[in-house]
């Protein structure tokens, strides 16, 4: 297969997904897929999270940072102050040898 042919066929794939995702904005949802569809961000967010939280040789101290660091932003509702936070909590507890 050629280059030009694989390009071609990425393009209408991508096109013909933006097009379907953009021709059904104005479609009325049913509650189910609304309260469904509620939860995407947050499963998306954990699954690329997770893995390089726990995956590491020290996941302890990444896990410290990400329970401040959410528990602030959970708290404040401060993105900012939330990523400050885990960021002070990591190097903290990687100075301290945790």
């Amino acid at each position: 297969m050629s280059g030009w042919l694989v390009i071609g066929l990425m393009w209408a794939v991508t096109y013909a997904a933006r097009f379907v995702g953009l021709s059904l904005g104005r479609l009325e949802l049913p509650p189910f897929w609304l309260a469904f569809l509620r939860f995407v961000p947050v499963s998306v967010f954990a699954a690329l999270i997770v893995p390089d939280v726990l995956g590491s040789s020290e996941w302890a101290r990444r896990l410290i940072g990400a329970a401040v660091g959410g528990a602030l932003l959970w708290r404040t509702r401060n993105l900012a102050l939330g990523i400050l936070g885990g960021f002070a909590a990591y190097w903290a507890a990687r100075l301290l040898g945790a």
